[in-house]
């Protein structure tokens, strides 16, 4: 039963990560919500901004990122903004 359980729970995170569809714009912000003097951006492609947004946090331990839809420019609200 406890195997059973534990399948589902990863089969449900996995599923979440993979629904992501669309290009995505990924930026860096500080705490005061200022963008990084590096101006560092990033696009990526469906459940790629997790990878995306990984590296720039190992990069740039302090700061926020924001997740942006490409097309229409609308925050992705499910994942941003997210402090490193």
């Amino acid at each position: 039963m406890k195997n059973l359980i534990a399948l589902l729970s990863a089969s449900a995170l996995l599923g979440g990560c993979m629904t992501l569809s669309g290009t995505y714009q990924l930026s860096l912000q500080d705490a005061n919500g200022q963008p990084l003097a590096q101006n560092v951006s990033m696009v990526a492609e469906g459940s790629g901004i997790y990878t995306a947004r990984n590296a720039l946090c190992s990069a740039y331990p302090h700061a926020t990122v924001i997740i942006r839809d490409a097309k229409s420019g609308e925050e992705l609200k499910s994942e941003s903004p997210y402090k490193c």
